[in-house]
């Protein structure tokens, strides 16, 4: 197990790294925070949704995988999933705020880009996916047939969902910098290097993150043993499982 938790350090260490990168970027180039009315609040946008749509989002699908909670009870661990599930949806929608709210300020239309379309629709769809998994798999009345046919769509689900968040932040990172070139009338885009070299680098960031994610996701010794199918009922009943 030495190379899961190698690999998880990694991903944490990704992730944090992502976060404080994006922060210095908008704090460096974009003129810093607001959320007073002001147009900084759009600053807000990436620093969330790369915050709760691909780090915390990509963290917690991987809780699960760590095997000092395989002699632990798996309800505490599904409520800790769902937690920071949660917490990611909140910061994701906080991330919506930002920019419908910059974008109402100054008048300018909503969901005018591929790359609006593709992190609105991925939102909701998170949505979609903390609801019914929290009525699947938390609520202890929920039949067991419906969770056995609801965990495989979970589990697909839950992969689309970082997927489209890891596009829906590279390509807004791609936006913002080719908008931040349009709206410069002394300088073009290459005119400013550093900038660009420096989002660019954390889109790279947020690509090895995700491919860490996955790398612990896609092997199967990492998955929590499972109790056999004719046991499983007993369990749910009396352990919260």
């Amino acid at each position: 197990m030495l190379v899961f938790y190698l690999l998880y350090t990694l991903s944490l260490c990704l992730g944090l790294l992502c976060v404080l990168l994006v922060g210095c970027w908008m704090s460096r180039w974009q003129g810093g925070f607001s959320w007073t009315g002001s147009p900084l609040q759009f600053n807000w946008h990436p620093v969330m949704m790369v915050s709760g749509l691909v780090v915390l989002y990509g963290l917690a699908a991987v809780v699960y995988r760590a095997p000092f909670t395989w002699t632990q009870r798996k309800l505490t661990w599904k409520l800790v999933h769902a937690g920071l599930m949660l917490l990611a949806l909140v910061l994701s929608c906080l991330g919506l705020q930002a920019v419908f709210g910059y974008k109402q300020l100054l008048q300018f239309p909503h969901l005018q880009s591929l790359h609006s379309w593709v992190g609105f629709c991925t939102v909701l769809l998170f949505a979609l996916q903390w609801v019914l998994g929290g009525a699947g798999f938390l609520l202890p009345w929920t039949p067991l047939w419906i969770r056995q046919g609801l965990k495989p769509l979970h589990v697909w689900t839950g992969k689309v969902v970082l997927v489209l968040g890891l596009i829906s932040c590279i390509s807004g990172i791609n936006e913002k910098l080719l908008l931040s070139a349009s709206n410069s009338t002394a300088e073009p885009m290459l005119s400013y290097p550093a900038q660009v070299r420096f989002g660019n680098s954390i889109g790279l960031m947020i690509v090895a993150f995700g491919l860490v994610i996955f790398g612990i996701l896609s092997r199967d010794k990492w998955k929590r043993p499972q109790p056999s199918d004719e046991s499983e009922h007993f369990f749910i009943l009396e352990n919260g499982v």
